[in-house]
């Protein structure tokens, strides 16, 4: 067998294919699929092209004209309502508004005026879906597909890679990963998970078999001033940082299931989510202010 190791760029951060096929035209083929694949969902849901069905939906924002949806994004949006339904209303995909007044790169914080006159735009219950498809009431309401569509991703391009007859793949789209197979000799492909405070080492490694490995936040994008530490995880009813959690890892069948499980957890006060994280029933670890880790997935340190 013909041993693969693709690197690419997409979705904003760096991609990894590893799999096993049976000859150079074998390797293509499945490198072509995997790679449409990533393609179609990236032009599909990104707010960042005029011509996505997301700019779409958000252009219409006010209007009162409802956007036709197909039978993925359908599913997308009801896993999206069950996920703001559980998290109590902290997992929005109309949170993604609050960016315009967060701007990580610039080194300050926004006034309170300025989210004040965001948050009115925020709240999946004013979302308005039905058989014609999908409305957003408010002028300058958006959603974002952000927080579901790389996780949805790796496990689309896993599917693919079955399809081209790819029995032992893992598939790594800037962390978020979905596995096909083991790797020949071996009882799991070896990944690690990142120390939130030294991103040069892991703090826990894994040999992932099957299944998916997802991992949510806050010490990639933030912002440090006068001691104080903000990071890009927001609260959808106030507009500011949440002070939870500073990293969660969690293992799922699904890279959906586990991303944004991980992101859920984040976005609740830590002793919250510690608990929340103990009842999911899924492998976890999960990094606290402190630094002391928890759950259930072997540290570097143990």
């Amino acid at each position: 067998m013909l041993r693969v190791d693709h690197d690419f760029k997409a979705m904003g951060g760096p991609g990894r294919l590893r799999f096993y096929a049976r000859d150079e035209a074998h390797s293509a083929q499945a490198v072509a699929a995997a790679i449409d694949e990533i393609e179609r969902l990236e032009n599909k849901y990104s707010r960042y092209r005029d011509d996505s069905l997301t700019s779409r939906i958000n252009r219409a924002a006010g209007t009162a004209q409802p956007i036709p949806l197909d039978a993925e994004t359908a599913g997308l949006l009801d896993y999206a309502d069950t996920l703001w339904r559980e998290s109590g209303g902290l997992f929005d995909l109309t949170s993604g508004i609050l960016r315009r007044a967060w701007d990580f790169r610039s080194g300050r914080i926004p006034s309170d005026s300025e989210l004040q006159a965001l948050l009115p735009l925020v709240g999946w219950d004013k979302v308005e879906r039905d058989a014609q498809g999908i409305a957003l009431p408010g002028q300058g309401m958006e959603i974002d597909f952000g927080g579901l569509v790389k996780e949805y991703a790796a496990d689309s391009v896993a599917n693919r890679l079955r399809e081209c007859g790819v029995s032992r793949a893992l598939v790594d789209l800037a962390g978020d990963m979905a596995v096909v197979g083991p790797p020949v000799g071996d009882e799991g492909w070896p990944v690690g998970i990142r120390h939130p405070a030294q991103p040069e080492r892991a703090i826990a490694s894994i040999a992932l078999s099957g299944g998916a490995l997802a991992s949510s936040g806050d010490y990639e994008r933030c912002i440090d001033i006068d001691g104080e530490r903000y990071g890009h995880i927001l609260h959808p009813g106030t507009g500011w940082p949440v002070r939870g959690l500073v990293a969660v890892s969690i293992l799922a069948p699904q890279c959906l299931v586990a991303g944004s499980s991980a992101t859920v957890a984040m976005l609740q006060p830590a002793a919250q989510a510690l608990d929340w994280l103990a009842a999911l029933g899924l492998p976890w670890l999960a990094v606290d202010a402190q630094l002391n880790c928890h759950g259930t997935i072997a540290t570097a340190t143990g």
